[in-house]
């Protein structure tokens, strides 16, 4: 059975990048968010497997959106999206519940790793 993600980025062509990473190897994704706020109301609807989450959106930030989902669920499994120079936010996100990051632009084997690292937890 496959693993249902929600991917969750302020950028259009950043959520299609990860989509076309994720289900050329098997994983459906089953929504898409662009910003924190909807990020937690397609988590509460549709419960899925993983969470790609980006830092930095409008309205509600990824840190933000991490905190409430992992409020909601405590074994929500999310990996955190960032560019390079966010350390001290990874680092928040990694403390909050975040189980792992990939640094954009995205290198298709890093997303991978990240999240078959997810399931084995």
């Amino acid at each position: 059975m496959s693993k249902n993600v929600l991917i969750v980025d302020d950028a259009p062509f950043m959520r299609m990048m990860i989509k076309d990473i994720l289900t050329k190897n098997g994983y459906a994704v089953v929504a898409e968010a662009e910003n924190g706020i909807a990020a937690v109301e397609k988590y509460k609807e549709l419960k899925p497997d993983l969470v790609t989450m980006d830092i930095t959106m409008p309205e509600m930030d990824g840190i933000a959106a991490l905190k409430m989902i992992k409020a909601l669920d405590p074994e929500a499994r999310i990996i955190m999206c960032s560019t390079m120079g966010q350390q001290a936010m990874v680092i928040e996100a990694i403390q909050a519940g975040a189980i792992d990051f990939v640094v954009k632009p995205f290198q298709p084997e890093k997303v991978l790793e990240a999240v078959e690292k997810a399931f084995m937890q």
